[in-house]
């Protein structure tokens, strides 16, 4: 009999391990995306395999199982792999700055300039208690910074994410200890991927 082929794999990085150094590592690539990513791949088609949700789009799966306590360990799962995917496309070699587009006039609008959001962005990830995410989401029409605990996310919540910066340990800590603070800076001053974010304004407008 031949075995099931797993629904989920764990997509490539749009990168080289060791393009986004020296402000992330190949090191913490190789961990954070060959480990823990491939972990929480290989657990959701392990907590999946044999039933009705094997078959599901990672997002409808995220969705399905969200807010239903016996399926606590497949959303957790399901939703780190599509946090970790969006995450990756967050950032880029030689990323970072203002993005000079429709989306850099709506954060000015929506937070009275570029370094007020980036203020917002980087007090929701620093104050986020133990492991989550910061993001910038569009949420009725505006513009906001939100964080979430753990694997929620905003897709869950009515929101569309438009960029986020992961704040678990894993995703810093070979690099800046205990200094998640000068992480996140670095995430926004050289790692930001302004184009994935306007892609996904544009998308979120239709």
């Amino acid at each position: 009999m031949t075995p099931t082929t797993p629904r989920h794999e764990l997509p490539a990085l749009p990168y080289a391990m060791d393009a986004l150094a020296p402000h992330i590592s190949k090191q913490t690539l190789e961990f954070h995306y060959g480990k823990h990513h491939r972990t929480y791949v290989d657990n959701v088609n392990k907590l999946t395999a044999g039933t009705e949700l094997a078959e599901l789009p990672l997002e409808d799966l995220v969705r399905r199982v969200a807010g239903d306590a016996t399926k606590t360990g497949v959303f957790n799962n399901a939703a780190q792999v599509w946090n970790h995917t969006f995450y990756w496309r967050s950032m880029r070699p030689k990323g970072g700055g203002k993005p000079d587009s429709a989306l850099g006039a709506l954060i000015d609008k929506s937070f009275g300039d570029f370094d007020r959001f980036k203020q917002a962005l980087a007090t929701a990830a620093t104050t986020q208690f133990g492991s989550g995410w910061g993001w910038l989401v569009v949420d009725g029409g505006d513009l906001k910074v939100v964080s979430t605990a753990n694997a929620d996310l905003p897709l869950v919540r009515g929101q569309t994410p438009l960029l986020t910066v992961d704040v678990w340990e894993h995703a810093y800590y070979l690099d800046y200890q205990n200094r998640r603070a000068d992480y996140v800076a670095t995430f926004l001053d050289h790692l930001v991927n302004w184009e994935f974010a306007t892609a996904n304004l544009e998308q979120a407008r239709k």
